[in-house]
């Protein structure tokens, strides 16, 4: 196999001698040399591409020209030579070029000719100067020899040169095969063309060896003239390590699968040439790591440092062992990544190997945030300190060593930091926009979905979720298609999630849906992916009164292990798993449980907004027990905790659990001015459970200060009409997530209302509005 020449770049130098010679029309120009130099030229498409699909086009034309001719047809056919005989297509004169190329002597004659495409050296001018040889007229195309076009053409001459006589055999063989298939195209247009003519040789030796020469062919072609489609495809060295790069970096960068179509026919490359490159097992590895075969790759990944370390030295050993650990702690095997990971640290330092130290460095911080419980006893005896000291030795480490994107993500690692512990909202921007400086001036377009996630968080905390919407549109629709894809996961999930808030279920759903399905083939991707749609389900379900189905998906989520969901995922989950229990009326399993996940998150000391979304839990479950003065020293503390945290979208829960309290011990005018203050900012958080539960307790609220005034006084119907038309706002909001069941209940509430105010007849209406949503809340229940 040759290292670097193939039939395919044969074809190039001919459409360059093409070019060079002004065969090529004004009109063409443009579109042949865009073809040459999207195959000569290593250029990242990824920046105009919207889709994996595009991504990929790169890879896909490179294994489409290496195996087929037609790649050249598309381009050269709709266009007129600019020379020869008038009416010729380009693609006629193209042909023409290469059957020309009739024999090894007449291949190797073409590559001789090559050289006169090159400008010469002031040597060589120098030289034809003495022998009295003219130069060539201003008019002539020649290439600059450090051109693209022209460091293509020595190369090529270069290579053809360093080919063994067997090489170029091969390469003559691989190029009869491959401009084969235009035989029949050439031949109508060329009445001289006869069936041997693609080799001078057996066409001038027909005559002497007559019937001989099928067999003298046979011997010299092989299964080639027989037209066998499985004979292997002239590939060279290059093409396959050029591939493999490609394809490793898109992996790396997007975090994404090879497509289908695209693996197969490379791996029909791969089992065509002799030789199989190292990293071909290393992409092996990624492949087999995204689809969650850790035994696969396991193996591919142990083959390919097997391979490396044969020819390298131990120098690259702290790069096997990094990837080990991520590999085990993807699969959820964290001791032993954080062992290989130590031992990462320790090589990396003795071979001085910053980069990767620095990767090792942070890659533990953000693993010890993640699991506390496994880095607990690697924290008491590191040197480091805190968690904010390791962030402050990072970052000082990235700025002496230029390491921009560890310094960015050290900052945003500060950020978040400080919105988890509850700390100061202006340094937690203050480190954004330092982070965001750095990637702006660094053009490091690949971290920006990370910056923008602290950003969404950071705003659905300040409770401005219009704001949080904004920044998520802004990503998907600017910076999706330079991230990798759990960024554009994560960020069309929490549109999901903030449209499953406002009840539009079946549009959240379609948006996961609308996802790149080829992007979703990852094992992690997808199990995410699968998870989160079945969370939105058990939403509605739960909304719906359907316990039996929520009960059945969350089953199905409960039995995943905590390490192998996303932190966010499994909070999530036994969330709505309490909620269910406490709709079941199982009230004693779902403080259990609430009681067992204070404890938990108390030991792990994680986000402060876990906990106080725990302590509101725990005061629902009370309320639903009909012993809401018991909730009274928890809702304040949460109150307390969301408001020094700037914790919006938990603090009016909070305020209205302390409302609901005051109602229980008769203050119903406390409650009832608390409300009023939380209930127009609370709309800002464009939750329509919380704010229908707000205007809820607002309503009882007003009727119970109906209950104090005189019967049948002006001032009583006032609050029973307040209290009303609060119920009625509270009604409202729970019909736009189809709570069925607080539905009904609202629809009691008012019936009662107008029954006690003396309107029978309402009252009435009310009542048969009740019945009317029982019947159709069955129906959603099927």
């Amino acid at each position: 196999m040759s290292r670097f020449l193939n039939p395919a770049k044969i074809g190039l130098l001919a459409l360059i001698e093409l070019y060079t010679n002004k065969t090529v029309p004004t009109s063409a120009i443009v579109d042949v040399l865009s073809f040459v130099t999207s195959h000569l030229i290593e250029s990242d498409i990824s920046s105009s591409a919207f889709s994996s699909d595009n991504r990929w086009r790169r890879a896909e034309s490179t294994v489409s020209l290496v195996t087929s001719i037609s790649d050249f047809e598309s381009v050269l056919s709709p266009h007129t030579a600019a020379s020869g005989v008038p009416g010729r297509s380009l693609w006629y004169v193209f042909l023409h070029k290469l059957w020309k190329i009739d024999s090894l002597d007449a291949l190797h004659n073409f590559f001789d000719n090559c050289s006169l495409l090159l400008a010469k050296t002031k040597e060589e001018l120098r030289q034809d100067g003495e022998l009295g040889v003219p130069a060539p007229p201003p008019e002539v195309i020649v290439l600059s020899r450090n051109s693209p076009f022209g460091s293509f053409v020595r190369r090529s001459l270069l290579e053809f040169t360093r080919l063994r006589f067997h090489d170029t055999i091969e390469l003559w063989k691989g190029f009869v095969k491959y401009r084969q298939s235009t035989a029949a195209y050439y031949r109508k247009k060329t009445p001289a063309f006869q069936r041997l003519s693609f080799d001078n040789v057996l066409l001038t030796g027909q005559s002497e060896w007559g019937e001989a020469v099928d067999a003298i062919a046979s011997v010299a072609y092989g299964d080639m003239l027989r037209d066998n489609s499985n004979m292997s495809t002239s590939v060279s060295t290059d093409d396959i390590e050029k591939l493999l790069e490609f394809q490793i970096d898109q992996m790396q960068r997007y975090g994404n699968r090879i497509p289908l179509q695209i693996r197969h026919r490379f791996h029909d490359l791969v089992i065509d040439s002799y030789t199989i490159p190292s990293l071909a097992h290393y992409l092996s590895y990624l492949e087999a790591w995204r689809a969650g075969d850790y035994a696969t790759s396991f193996d591919y990944l142990h083959r390919y440092f097997d391979y490396t370390m044969q020819n390298r030295d131990r120098s690259f050993y702290q790069y096997a062992l990094m990837n080990l650990a991520v590999l085990q702690a993807d699969f959820g095997c964290h001791k032993e990544a954080i062992s290989a990971m130590l031992e990462t640290v320790s090589t990396a330092r003795e071979n001085r190997d910053m980069t990767c130290l620095n990767f090792s460095l942070n890659w533990l911080f953000h693993f010890g945030r993640a699991h506390p419980e496994v880095t607990r006893d690697i924290e008491s005896k590191s040197q480091l300190g805190t968690g904010k000291e390791s962030l402050a030795f990072l970052r000082n480490r990235a700025k002496e060593t230029g390491t921009w994107p560890l310094w960015s993500s050290a900052l945003m690692s500060e950020a978040k930091m400080c919105l988890s512990h509850g700390e100061s909202i202006a340094t937690a921007l203050e480190h954004l926009v330092r982070s965001s400086q750095i990637l702006v001036e660094r053009n490091m377009k690949n971290m920006v979905g990370s910056q923008l996630s602290i950003n969404i968080a950071l705003w659905d905390r300040l409770g401005v979720a219009y704001l949080s919407a904004t920044t998520c549109e802004v990503f998907l629709q600017c910076y999706a298609r330079h991230s990798i894809f759990d960024d554009a996961l994560k960020i069309t999930s929490r549109q999901a999630s903030m449209l499953a808030l406002r009840g539009r279920y079946d549009e959240a759903l379609e948006k996961l849906e609308r996802l790149d399905p080829d992007s979703l083939r990852a094992w992690k991707t997808s199990q995410y992916w699968h998870k989160f749609r079945g969370l939105i389900k058990v939403r509605r379900d739960l909304h719906h009164n359907n316990l039996d189905g929520a009960e059945l998906l969350l089953s199905q989520l409960l039995q995943s292990k905590s390490e192998d969901l996303e932190p966010d995922l499994a909070f999530v989950i036994d969330t709505l798993h309490i909620e269910c229990l406490t709709r079941r009326g199982n009230f004693e399993d779902a403080f259990a449980k609430v009681e067992d996940m204070i404890a938990d998150l108390r030991e792990s000391n994680k986000d402060v907004a876990l906990q106080v979304r725990l302590l509101l839990l725990k005061a629902e479950v009370l309320d639903r027990c009909g012993r809401p003065q018991r909730a009274f020293t928890i809702v304040v503390r949460a109150a307390n905790v969301a408001w020094r945290a700037r914790l919006i979208p938990y603090l009016w829960p909070a305020i209205g659990a302390i409302a609901n309290v005051l109602s229980s011990l008769g203050e119903f005018e406390s409650a009832a001015l608390l409300l009023d203050a939380v209930l127009p900012r609370s709309l800002e958080c464009e939750n329509s459970a919380m704010t229908a539960k707000l205007y809820s307790h607002l309503g009882d609220a007003h009727v119970g200060m109906a209950g104090k005034m005189p019967p049948k006084s002006h001032k009583r119907r006032e609050y029973l009409m307040k209290g009303v038309e609060a119920i009625e706002k509270a009604f409202n909001h729970y019909s736009s997530v189809e709570d069925t069941n607080k539905q009904c209940e609202m629809m009691a509430k008012k019936a009662t209302i107008m029954k006690v105010a003396g309107d029978d007849v309402l009252a009435n209406d009310y009542a048969a509005a009740y019945l009317a949503l029982r019947e159709s809340a069955a129906q959603l229940k099927i």
